[in-house]
């Protein structure tokens, strides 16, 4: 809990580690290739799924009955019975109420509407809840956040909390704040979810690699957003 309160005080958004080059990058909506997956999102929230309607139809115009979703996520969501982050409701959502078949993970489809209804929470602070049928999940991806990994034997803290700042093979070390992702990642030329890049600090680390929608990497997801509470969100971030 220690470094929940220091983060609540001192977070600072990812994007701000980065090169000069990299945050105009971002800023730019022009400019950000992020914002590729952004429009095709829109896109894909008003054209109806083979099976079912479109996204529209039920939620409406996304600018307002998206603005403030994703600051939320992830959450206990009772129609599923756990803690998902959003993508996963989105998912379910297609399957459940559009009768659309299952996408799957980290493909276009799926990105490209996490992305676009994200974006609709641009600026506003996250805010995601850990009390009740959600703390077990929470406290999950604080011990996981604190737990030695891999052949490195190294924890998500050595870096995100004790060496923020410094420099590993030429790029600086961030506090590990989640408030811009998806993001297009230019070493990956794509944009990418967070889960993504969370499997790609294990495979740094020399540990295996949960796959993807695992329960230990949502509950890090939740305790990351906990951790950069009131950080305002920034989807579709840039990251080297």
């Amino acid at each position: 809990m220690i470094a929940v309160l220091f983060f609540a005080a001192s977070a600072m958004a990812g994007v701000e580690f980065q090169s000069a080059d990299v945050r105009a990058l971002q800023a730019d909506d022009f400019a950000n290739p992020g914002m590729l997956w952004v429009t095709k999102g829109e896109r894909a929230w008003r054209e109806p799924v083979a099976t079912g309607a479109a996204c529209q139809s039920c939620h409406g115009e996304a600018s307002k009955s998206m603005k403030g979703v994703a600051a939320a996520y992830p959450k206990f969501d009772a129609t599923i019975g756990r803690v998902v982050n959003l993508d996963e409701r989105i998912e379910a959502c297609r399957r459940v109420n559009q009768k659309a078949p299952a996408l799957p993970a980290e493909s276009e489809e799926r990105l490209v509407l996490s992305a676009f209804v994200a974006h609709q929470s641009r600026g506003l602070p996250i805010q995601v809840s850990i009390d009740g049928l959600a703390k077990a999940t929470f406290d999950r991806g604080a011990a996981l956040y604190f737990t030695r990994a891999g052949q490195l034997n190294l924890a998500c803290t050595h870096c995100h909390d004790r060496a923020w700042g410094k420099t590993l093979l030429n790029e600086t070390i961030s506090q590990g704040q989640p408030e811009g992702w998806p993001a297009y990642r230019l070493e990956w030329q794509s944009l990418a979810s967070l889960q993504r890049r969370l499997r790609a600090c294990f495979y740094g680390v020399r540990a295996e690699q949960p796959p993807f929608g695992d329960p230990d990497l949502v509950a890090l997801e939740l305790y990351l957003a906990h951790r950069a509470k009131g950080l305002p969100m920034s989807v579709p971030g840039v990251r080297r």
